[in-house]
């Protein structure tokens, strides 16, 4: 299957090398506002169509999916058009900006008859199975802490007087949203949504969160995220269990999975993957479910897509952190 990408950045570069890698789909199309842009991502990807019309490229024949990485709140409007041109669409995290825009937008699919996903691309790794596996040999979880702590250059940037994307609600930005959503996805895949959330954030003068904690409640256990775009951890990630705890480095890589039994104090490494890109696998995983037209699996990640998006949008309604879009 043919696809086209929305967004020229860094993760974009990823998802297309990721493509190549699987391949599972073929870059054949790059959209930008300005045509030199496109020229020129066209040029480092080998790929022939260019456009700078997004309902142009929605029409055309030469994509059947389209990769958008374009900032978040714009994701809506492109994403739409892409459906409603019959077109399969896979969205960087965060899908959207809120809920609303997240049943809009999955009705808009199914009237279509395509599918469309969110790009959570620790969902799909091997070594999200590797943790499953590892939760039954802690025994009954008690409390977690799952950190992505992450120092931004752009912040950098804003120190200076300007208001990169990410930290401006004019692009819905944010830490909760930009990285929190990975620990955030890990726990509700892991655990399902929780009965109750609550969020602190550290709110920048821009309106957004700068960094945060946010608090989940289940009904067993209590767990925490720690995000922020303006501070930096080693990110090791902790599920403790009455039994033992399962370790992990990094909540958008699951790295070094492993095993600490309370009793023996032994350390067992679980199956691992390194991967360096580890979007591979929800590249293949997409083309699979499409093609397949796997159900169960689809709706399993959409699921996980709303309800990541209901307690984003839910903690920052109570932190009156309120999108542009939203108001």
């Amino acid at each position: 299957m043919n696809f086209g990408t929305v967004g020229t950045g860094w993760i974009t570069d990823a998802f297309i090398e990721a493509a190549k890698e699987s391949s599972d789909l073929t870059h054949t199309a790059v959209y930008s506002r300005k045509a030199d842009k496109a020229e020129a991502f066209a040029r480092k990807h080998g790929t022939e169509d260019i456009f700078t019309d997004l309902n142009e490229m929605a029409a055309s024949d030469a994509l059947d999916i389209v990769y958008i990485a374009s900032p978040n709140s714009l994701h809506y409007e492109h994403v739409i058009t892409f459906l409603s041109h019959q077109k399969h669409v896979i969205c960087e995290k965060p899908i959207f900006s809120n809920t609303r825009e997240w049943e809009k937008a999955y009705k808009t699919a199914d009237a279509n008859g395509v599918f469309l996903f969110e790009a959570m691309r620790n969902l799909h790794a091997p070594n999200f199975a590797s943790l499953q596996e590892g939760l039954r040999e802690i025994g009954q979880v008690r409390s977690m802490i799952l950190p992505f702590v992450q120092y931004s250059s752009r912040y950098d940037k804003y120190l200076l007087g300007d208001v990169p994307n990410i930290f401006t609600t004019k692009f819905s930005g944010g830490a909760l949203v930009d990285l929190g959503v990975y620990p955030l996805s890990l726990a509700v895949g892991l655990f399902g949504r929780p009965t109750d959330a609550t969020y602190f954030p550290l709110k920048l003068e821009s309106g957004v969160d700068g960094s945060g904690t946010l608090v989940l409640t289940y009904p067993e256990f209590t767990g925490t995220i720690l995000c922020s775009k303006i501070a930096q951890s080693s990110n090791t990630c902790e599920i403790h269990g009455e039994k033992g705890r399962l370790v992990f480095e990094n909540a958008g890589d699951m790295y070094q999975p492993r095993v600490i039994m309370n009793a023996s104090k032994e350390e067992v490494p679980l199956r691992a993957d390194d991967h360096p890109n580890n979007m591979v696998y929800e590249v293949t995983a997409f083309a699979r479910i499409i093609e397949s037209g796997d159900m169960n699996a689809y709706n399993w990640l959409k699921n996980v897509s709303y309800d990541v998006l209901a307690v984003t949008e839910n903690v920052r309604y109570d932190s009156e952190i309120i999108f542009d879009c939203e108001k």
